[in-house]
């Protein structure tokens, strides 16, 4: 057949079907699709496809989502283990970002189940609003109320979150594990002498002072090394006597030489005695051990009475850090601990040491307690009085549960976590919360290594699941009969 004929034929179709449909339509009869039309292999190739009932999607993209429809999203644009793109996802397109289910899920949650179809409890507001009502209505905007059935009601405290709103509030998850914390209390301190290693230089009697050494507060002395020469009338008195004795070998000897002793005559002076058979007049006091200048109150020619300090030593090889430590951090400090020091005069030096003495006593101006900690010093950089920043570490020596300190929410009167329980369901849950450091909480009771817990936006879902509690506490018993 010619083109020109098929074209003709083709038109003769058209017409006939569309009187036939007019014809038909007037009254409401309904005429079988004509068989001779569908076998014309080429007219069905060359007819349109029918318009689409939803129009496209406009808007800019909102997000990312898998092309395999996989639980996977992302704000910007992404690709997958295969290196295929995820497909961009239009604010215009047909998706519910809203805890609403669709005509398919309401269908679904309606479904009979054992041959019973499931109950509906109530009614909840679409807004959220504390409003409920026992049989279907709508709110002021014209809204249909939200059927609640049976078995989505069963735990109050599970909320369960649309993929689409978990996108947007940037909800996320981590599992608890098992680590040790640590949590370092940092605090000012002092640096200060050795109780036990300062030594004052003094005479048990009455003295003068002849000479005194060419040394100042300040200088190091050794051990031995002359400090001040004196006269004193009743040591000469007393090496008089030992030297009577020790000539005549008399009873008296041991007597006379303890008087000595008594007087605190250094040992090299009975010993010169011994040796010379002869009395010194001028004896020369020498440094008792090795340290620092601190204090010199010898003067030439001054008179001392007896306990008068002539000088004072200090051993600075290891000083004290006295640290004041509040008194809500003493729980957290243990004798022991270690501790590391840094001195504003020192940048990038650092001295470690450990707690030696927490003071039994707590200040009542400043609310603190001393704390010591001793730090070897043997080339003598800490000075007395210097500041210095105190870090001690604290925590437990022993791996606990914990999670990330904003994983926590903490009202003051009790601490919740919210649990994640997958597919977009979530439950509060309250625990115990023990030490905090290094950005991780310990959770003493509540739940266990490897339970997923909500560290980011988890207030949202948590304010979600207190109105969800309020609604169902405002639900009327009667209504689920």
């Amino acid at each position: 057949m010619k083109r020109a004929g098929r074209t003709g034929l083709t038109l003769a179709a058209i017409l006939a079907a569309g009187a036939g449909g007019y014809w038909a339509g007037n009254r409401n009869l309904a005429l079988p699709a004509a068989p001779w039309l569908q076998a014309v292999a080429w007219l069905e190739g060359s007819a349109a496809p029918p318009a689409s009932a939803n129009p496209a999607p406009t808007g800019p993209v909102i997000y990312y989502r898998d092309p395999d429809g996989l639980p996977a999203y992302a704000a910007d644009p992404k690709k997958t283990a295969d290196g295929r793109d995820f497909l961009p996802v239009l604010a215009g397109e047909d998706l519910s970002f809203e805890d609403k289910p669709s005509a398919t899920a309401a269908a679904v949650a309606a479904a009979p189940v054992n041959d019973e179809p499931k109950r509906i409890l109530y009614y909840r507001n679409p807004m959220g609003l504390p409003d409920t009502s026992p049989m279907p209505k709508k709110d002021s905007m014209g809204m249909d109320y939200i059927p609640v059935y049976a078995g989505e009601d069963d735990d109050g405290s599970t909320v369960k979150v649309a993929t689409g709103k978990l996108q947007r509030t940037g909800v996320r998850s981590e599992a608890a594990t098992e680590q040790v914390i640590v949590r370092p209390v940092r605090v000012p301190g002092t640096v200060q002498l050795d109780e036990r290693r300062v030594t004052v230089v003094a005479t048990r009697s009455d003295a003068f002072i002849d000479r005194v050494a060419d040394v100042t507060t300040g200088d190091r002395v050794r051990k031995g090394e002359p400090l001040v020469q004196l006269y004193s009338a009743e040591i000469a008195a007393a090496s008089a006597q030992y030297l009577t004795d020790l000539n005549g070998g008399g009873l008296a000897l041991a007597g006379a030489r303890q008087r000595l002793e008594n007087l605190a005559v250094p040992p090299d002076v009975i010993a010169a005695i011994d040796r010379t058979r002869q009395v010194q007049t001028s004896i020369t006091w020498a440094a008792p051990r090795d340290g620092v200048i601190v204090e010199r109150n010898a003067v030439e020619g001054m008179k001392a009475s007896p306990g008068d300090v002539l000088f004072r030593l200090a051993d600075v090889s290891t000083v004290w850090i006295v640290a004041d430590v509040p008194e809500y951090e003493l729980g957290a400090v243990k004798v022991g601990a270690a501790a590391t020091v840094r001195v504003r005069s020192l940048p990038g030096q650092t001295f470690s040491g450990r707690v030696a003495l927490i003071y039994p006593q707590v200040s009542k101006e400043t609310r603190t307690t001393k704390v010591r900690i001793e730090i070897p010093n043997p080339d003598g950089l800490l000075l007395p009085d210097m500041y210095a920043d105190v870090e001690i570490a604290s925590g437990s020596n022993a791996a606990v549960v914990a999670v990330p300190d904003s994983a926590v929410i903490d009202t003051g009167t009790r601490q919740v976590v919210i649990l994640d329980k997958g597919e977009g369901r979530f439950e509060p849950r309250e625990v115990k919360i023990g030490l905090q450091g290094g950005g991780y909480t310990e959770i003493r009771n509540g739940i266990a290594i490897g339970d997923r817990v909500v560290v980011a936006a988890n207030f949202l879902i948590d304010a979600e699941s207190n109105l969800k509690a309020a609604l169902s506490g405002m639900t009327n018993p009667e209504t689920a009969q």
